[in-house]
C-alpha cells in the first residue's frame, strides 16, 4: 500500500502505540483519523500530529457506527483500520471480576471486532483493497501469571484475525496481527501518563515502524504475524 494520501483509521490513537503510529504514518503522507475516549487527549494529540480527532468508545456500538460515518464524511475512503484500543492488567485468578472480565472483552475483543466488521463492509464496497492491522500482544502467544484476563483477550484477537483473514482475502483485504512484547506507553495506567523509556524495553515508536513497514508493502502480498521482542529485557 502506498502510505501517502491513504486513509488510515487508528483507535486509542492518543497515546503509545496508537499516537506513535499516527505520528509516523502522517509524516509518510497519510491521511490519519485517531479515535479515544478522553476528549481533552485527543484534541491534544490530534493538533500535534495533525490527525483528524474522534471521541469515540470502541466498546460502543453507536461510537463505532459514528466513527465511520465521520471518516467517510471527512475522507471519502478508508484503506487501512489500525485496531489498537485495548486495555489490560494483572489479576489473580482467585480476584477474577465477572464484571471487569466482561469489560475488558468489550474493548479488546468485541470493539475490535466491531470495528474490524465496519471497515471490512467499507473495502469490500470499495472493490479494491484493504488493510486490517490488529495490535495483540505476546501475551496473546504464552499466558502469564495474573493474566487470565489479559492474556484470554488477545489469544482471542489472534483467533479472530485468522478467522478474518480466511475470509476477506478473497476480497484483496489485508489482515495483519502485530504482537508487540513490553512497551514503555502509559498502558495499564490510570491517569494517562506515560511511563519513563527504559533500556530493555521496547518503545511505541518501534511498534509504530513494524506497523508502517507491514502496511507499505506491495498490495500483491503481506506480513501475516508480526511478533517484536526486545532484544535483551531484564
Amino acid at each position: 500500500m502506498k502510505l501517502k494520501d491513504s486513509v488510515v483509521l487508528i483507535t486509542g490513537g492518543t497515546l503509545g502505540i496508537g499516537k506513535a503510529t499516527a505520528k509516523l504514518l502522517v509524516q509518510q503522507g497519510a491521511k490519519v483519523a485517531i479515535t479515544g475516549r478522553s476528549q481533552e487527549r485527543l484534541i491534544a494529540a490530534a493538533e500535534e500530529i495533525g490527525a483528524f480527532g474522534i471521541v469515540a468508545d470502541v466498546s460502543s456500538p453507536a461510537d463505532v457506527d459514528r466513527t465511520y460515518k465521520e471518516v467517510i464524511l471527512k475522507f471519502g475512503k478508508l484503506d487501512a483500520l489500525v485496531n489498537n484500543a485495548a486495555y489490560g492488567g494483572r489479576v489473580p485468578l482467585i480476584e477474577v471480576d465477572a464484571g471487569e472480565f466482561q469489560a475488558m472483552w468489550q474493548t479488546n475483543v468485541l470493539g475490535a471486532t466491531m470495528m474490524a466488521k465496519e471497515a471490512a463492509k467499507i473495502f469490500i464496497k470499495q472493490n479494491s483493497h484493504g488493510n486490517i492491522v490488529n495490535i495483540a500482544s505476546t501475551a496473546g502467544l504464552r499466558g502469564f501469571e495474573g493474566g487470565s484476563m489479559y492474556a484470554s483477550s488477545k489469544f482471542a484477537l489472534r483467533g479472530l484475525t485468522e478467522c478474518w483473514r480466511a475470509e476477506l482475502r478473497k476480497h484483496n483485504i489485508r489482515v495483519i496481527l502485530i504482537n508487540p512484547s513490553e512497551v514503555i506507553t502509559a498502558f495499564g495506567s490510570a491517569d494517562g501518563v506515560e511511563r519513563q523509556e527504559e533500556p530493555s524495553k521496547l518503545t511505541a515508536v518501534e511498534i509504530a515502524h513494524a506497523i508502517k513497514a507491514s502496511l507499505e508493502m506491495d498490495d500483491r502480498g503481506f506480513i501475516a504475524e508480526l511478533t517484536v521482542f526486545a532484544t535483551n529485557p531484564v
